[in-house]
């Protein structure tokens, strides 16, 4: 009995896999399920002529690792959310109140995980710059931007895994303070507890957070509305910059500014599923807070 038992529960498992569809990533087809689906979110091409072995490379984050101590706020946690405005109204913070980009300054760093850039920004400190060619600051931005496999103004882009550039401890010729007095630091680095009213209170008092989250392969062609995962397999972890919070047709969701360009997605930003850690997108947050007595001595 046993075995005819077993080999009819191996041919209902393999039923089963048989009906769902695949289509492959990035193809015609995946949009056209997607989109025939009508769930929260529309899908369309973001990747053109490209292979999934670059796409992979985008998502270097690690998830699961070493985690910064939590920063409970019990003192003035309950009158935070009394403040925090409703969801229907949603909320926003500028790229102006992120911060540094963290990660970029690390020496020849193909990802990673997200802790640790924070912590580097913590204990050994981050010197000011801008964006690529705009000689503001001491380091400004070295790598010239480039397009992700679609047409645009830009040159095309040379691959996620060639070499980082060499770091340099020295600013821009004519840049004043030296290198060493241009460090910014962080007074304290931490994880932000897994729960929607913590991300929130977070985000109200100091500004976006970084999110980290398992991207799958239908994520790769999200265009608007509010993604939930509905096809497709994992492709790997991605770090993100989780902006805001509000209500589209009655779905919440977190508004995240991504890093694949202007051409990807919605202007560059992504709206995802808020309240459910979907794609694990509340069970990765860490944030920080700038040492300040630092600049007011210069002044």
């Amino acid at each position: 009995m046993w075995p005819s038992v077993s080999i009819l529960c191996v041919l209902v498992a393999f039923a089963n896999a048989r009906s769902i569809p695949y289509y492959p990533p990035l193809s015609s087809d995946l949009v056209n399920h997607i989109n025939k689906l009508n769930t929260t979110w529309k899908a369309g091409h973001n990747f053109h002529n490209t292979d999934m072995s670059y796409v992979k490379k985008l998502c270097g984050t690690f998830l699961g690792g070493p985690k910064l101590p939590e920063r409970m706020l019990p003192s003035m946690y309950p009158r935070l959310v009394q403040l925090l405005p409703p969801p229907s109204e949603g909320v926003g913070f500028g790229s102006e109140q992120a911060g540094a980009h963290i990660a970029a300054s690390f020496c020849r760093c193909n990802g990673g995980y997200p802790s640790g850039a924070w912590r580097y920004w913590t204990e050994r400190g981050l010197v000011s710059g801008g964006l690529y060619d705009s000689h503001v600051g001491c380091r400004p931005y070295s790598i010239p931007p480039c397009e992700h496999h679609v047409n645009g103004s830009r040159p095309p882009c040379t691959g996620e895994g060639g070499e980082t550039p060499r770091c340099s401890r020295h600013c821009e010729p004519g840049y004043s303070p030296s290198y060493k007095e241009d460090k910014h630091y962080g007074i304290t680095s931490y994880g932000v507890p897994r729960s929607e009213k913590e991300i929130m209170a977070e985000i109200y008092k100091n500004g976006p957070v970084e999110g980290a989250f398992i991207v799958y392969e239908d994520f790769l062609m999200y265009k608007s509305g509010v993604y939930q995962h509905v096809s497709g397999e994992q492709v790997g972890g991605h770090a993100i910059r989780i902006l805001g919070w509000g209500v589209d047709n009655g779905t919440p969701y977190w508004l995240a500014a991504n890093s694949w360009n202007t051409d990807w997605g919605d202007n560059g930003f992504f709206k995802i599923l808020r309240g459910e850690d979907h794609c694990g997108i509340e069970s990765e947050i860490v944030a920080g807070v700038p040492r300040t007595e630092q600049y007011w001595t210069r002044v």
